[in-house]
């Protein structure tokens, strides 16, 4: 099972940006997909952003402001954020699944980081 590890997040102030990264163990191919998710306190673990193949989607709340992209030369994930705000405060997690399509429950990922912890304050 290919190991995730996540990376790059942070303290930082409302209109910030940060690029999160999650480097896996073995090769990730064009075929499966990538999610990343997060979690804040005392809330459900939520789909932020999702990429397979050319595709990718974005939850409302990050549209406009976050990309997810693949570096397959180098089997990382990235999830840059920008323009942050202290609602995007909470533990991210990267996620994959080895088969194509699209994804949005947490349950769908067999496998899952450690996570990187994103603090935003106002």
């Amino acid at each position: 099972q290919v190991q995730l590890v996540e990376s790059g997040g942070g303290m930082v102030q409302a209109g910030d940006s940060l690029r999160l990264s999650c480097a896996a163990s073995g090769r990730i191919l064009s075929g499966y997909t990538m999610g990343w998710f997060r979690q804040a306190p005392g809330k459900e673990r939520e789909v932020v952003a999702v990429s397979w193949g050319a595709s990718t989607y974005y939850a409302d709340s990050v549209k406009g402001r976050s990309t997810i992209s693949v570096d397959y030369a180098k089997n990382t994930v990235f999830l840059q954020m920008n323009n942050l705000k202290p609602e995007d405060t909470a533990l991210y997690y990267c996620a994959l699944r080895t088969d194509y399509g699209l994804r949005l429950r947490p349950a769908d990922f067999p496998s899952w980081g450690q996570g990187t912890q994103v603090t935003v304050s106002s």
